[in-house]
């Protein structure tokens, strides 16, 4: 198998500018070489603030159909800090990925680009419903995508793949650094008085402390980032109108 290699980027017909797909690797591969895939990339990897002002940012998820392996993954890009939706885009696809966790970037990520590449209001930040490099191999959903797109990137996680942390407190606000092989991976946060906490790690291109920064001002009233809840609401309420009427095309919805 090839080493991953920056061959010619692919962009989308937008007169001013658009989310950039780079095509580092191929997707029709084995577990085992996804995982060679992601020892490949990871040094890739830059973490360093993203320059100020941020205008947009984007959330991103992809929901999953009962009854065969067509996915929908959905972006939401809101306006920043005020979280008011400016665009949503969509795509269908096929998961035919097996589920592994740590290669959930081998499931997902194929129909999320596709969504990306129809955005027209380009967001300064992407928000990703998984792990940046607080993965086993450094290498997560949010830091995959990463690497594969001209913007960066933050792993909001609702589970830990690895790590461990202490003494995080249980008001809104309060953080605590995740460890793993002695190394600061991301953080445990509690986004609500009292709830469980999410787990947040850079993706590419930004650092924990930005990164943190930018999710609590993303989450004034529920757990999850707002842009990653409007994500997920629109994957599900497309997952449940195809159970209603199974033609469905990629395509812009209102916000």
């Amino acid at each position: 198998m090839k080493n991953p290699s920056g061959r010619a980027s692919r962009q989308t017909p937008d007169k001013k500018r658009s989310v950039e797909i780079r095509e580092l690797h191929p997707w029709n591969v084995s577990p085992k070489e996804a995982v060679e895939i992601q020892k490949q990339l990871q040094p890739r990897v830059t973490l360093k603030n993203r320059p100020e002002p941020i205008r947009y940012v984007a959330g991103t998820d992809v929901s999953f159909s009962l009854t065969d392996d067509t996915v929908w993954a959905g972006v939401v890009v809101v306006e920043y800090p005020g979280l008011e939706p400016v665009e949503k885009r969509w795509a269908r696809g096929s998961g035919a990925f097996p589920y592994i966790p740590g290669l959930l970037s081998f499931r997902e990520i194929p129909v999320l680009v596709s969504a990306l590449s129809k955005l027209r209001t380009i967001p300064d930040i992407i928000l990703c419903d998984g792990q940046g490099i607080a993965h086993p191999r450094g290498l997560g959903l949010a830091t995959h995508l990463g690497l594969l797109v001209n913007c960066p990137t933050i792993g909001c996680a609702k589970s830990r793949l690895v790590g461990t942390y202490a003494g995080l407190g249980e008001k809104k606000g309060a953080s605590a650094k995740m460890v793993h092989r002695g190394r600061v991976i991301g953080a445990a946060v509690r986004t609500r008085n009292g709830v469980k906490p999410i787990f947040i790690s850079a993706g590419n291109n930004i650092t924990l402390k930005q990164s943190l920064m930018i999710v609590f001002r993303c989450c004034p009233k529920y757990r999850v980032p707002e842009p990653i809840r409007m994500a997920h609401l629109l994957v599900n309420r497309l997952r449940a109108a195809n159970q209603a009427s199974p033609v469905l095309s990629s395509s812009v919805l209102s916000g």
